[in-house]
């Protein structure tokens, strides 16, 4: 049907939300009008639910654990796949996606250090039924990343880590997005119309296609 699902990725504060945004606007100016967005975690009532809980956290008496943070992201990342993003590409509709499996390998697998044989495991079972057609890393400094973010009224569990943990976060991203030919990694920290230039160049090979 010519229609795709096209992840971003990427620390936070490196403009994902703006570049989903202009994707949607380029698509519609191309003509193509059947486009949803889904985000990481959440986007069903249970991965909702999840949501709240791996961002901020259960009670301070029952600290949640990597791994069972893990277990919840990729059980909301199910509901996820199975009742939003495959029956809309069913539909012809194009899927954009703040976050997918490539953030569990980053924040889980690099930043959390799980071990690589469990979340693999768990990649394979939930995403063997849906891999994006094309993933777009937007790589920045945790520097920058934190520096961006810094203001916003409320932190949730993952944004109050230390340097170091987004350190190993963007080694991993860098490593994948250099092993995988469906990853395109962007340099964040320049413009957003030379961000956006570049994923349009992607972007125009599709369109063209239709």
């Amino acid at each position: 049907m010519g229609n795709k699902f096209i992840v971003i990725e990427g620390l936070d504060g490196s403009g994902k939300t703006t570049v989903i945004y202009r994707i949607i606007q380029y698509l519609n100016k191309c003509g193509i009008i059947n486009v949803i967005t889904t985000r990481e975690p959440g986007g069903t009532p249970v991965s909702d639910f999840l949501r709240v809980l791996i961002k901020y956290g259960g009670p301070i008496s029952d600290p949640i654990d990597s791994i069972s943070e893990l277990l919840m992201i990729y059980a909301a990342r199910f509901q996820l796949v199975k009742n939003v993003i495959k029956p809309a590409l069913s539909r012809g509709y194009w899927v954009i996606g703040d976050r997918y499996d490539l953030s569990s390998q980053a924040y889980q697998g690099g930043g959390r250090g799980v071990d690589m044989l469990l979340l693999q495991a768990l990649s394979d079972k939930v995403t063997s039924i849906l891999y994006p057609d094309l993933t777009f890393y937007l790589d920045i400094s945790p520097e920058l990343s934190v520096s961006r973010i810094k203001n916003r009224i409320i932190l949730d569990c993952l944004e109050q880590e230390p340097l170091s943990f987004f350190a190993r976060v963007r080694s991993r991203y860098k490593k994948l997005a250099s092993e995988k030919k469906n990853i395109i990694m962007i340099d964040a920290s320049q413009s957003l119309e030379k961000v956006s230039a570049v994923i349009y160049r992607y972007l125009d090979w599709w369109v063209n296609k239709l």
